[in-house]
């Protein structure tokens, strides 16, 4: 049970930063158009949420991996 809960909160913490990252995004984006910043540092923006996010999917496929040897 102990096992579950952990693997819970760890796909819950992958989903609270998604979304922050995608508010941070968003923000940054907004930001800079605002702003008026040149477009290689509205890039920073554009390529730190790509590295969140193939982050968060590889750690997604890691849960799921885990749980699916679990069953077997």
């Amino acid at each position: 049970m102990s096992d579950d809960l952990n693997t819970a909160k760890r796909a819950r913490n992958i989903g609270v930063i998604m979304a922050m990252t995608m508010i941070l995004w968003m923000g940054g984006q907004l930001f800079g158009a605002t702003f008026g910043l040149p477009d290689r540092f509205v890039f920073i923006f554009d390529a730190l949420a790509l590295v969140v996010f193939v982050w968060a999917l590889a750690a997604t496929f890691r849960i799921w991996q885990k749980r699916r040897d679990e069953r077997k």
